[in-house]
């Protein structure tokens, strides 16, 4: 139960996701199934709250001495992500959305795909289902990089 917790925890880490959380189940041989469940739970519950709030927290933020910088980042880091999403998708963003969140390379991810899309104004609604259909998408692909990784490791030894 500990280590499901771990998997909860680790998921729910900006820029480390569930992309983390899976190799780390993976690896210490929790089983998969429950995990993966876990992971998903763990990456999408911050979802609600980034879309809803954050924009309005980060735009509160920016101005501040001490949080400033970090906020401005985060802002930019949001809009460069929305930005492209809108470039390459036209009228599949949704679609995009989805891809952007689905495919595990640094920088993307629940939490940057969220922000996007609320920086955007997407419909919330539409926009969190496509997130979890990102989510389940890297979990697919973690999963079986994972196994991949550890099958080989395990075969070296």
């Amino acid at each position: 139960m500990k280590r499901l917790l771990i998997v909860f925890l680790i998921s729910m880490v900006p820029l480390i996701e569930l992309r983390g959380a899976i190799p780390y189940a993976v690896g210490f041989g929790i089983p998969i199934v429950p995990a993966c469940i876990v992971a998903v739970l763990g990456n999408m519950l911050p979802v609600p709250f980034i879309f809803l709030f954050a924009r309005r927290l980060l735009e509160w933020g920016k101005d501040k001495k001490v949080i400033g910088p970090f906020f401005t980042w985060c802002l930019q880091k949001g809009e460069k992500g929305g930005k492209k999403l809108e470039s390459k998708a036209g009228r599949g963003l949704y679609v995009a959305l989805l891809l952007f969140v689905g495919i595990p390379v640094p920088g993307t991810g629940a939490w940057t795909g969220t922000l996007a899309a609320s920086l955007l104004d997407l419909d919330f609604k539409k926009s969190v289902l496509y997130v979890l259909g990102g989510v389940l998408l890297a979990g697919v692909i973690m999963l079986l990089a994972s196994y991949g990784v550890f099958g080989a490791i395990s075969f070296l030894k």
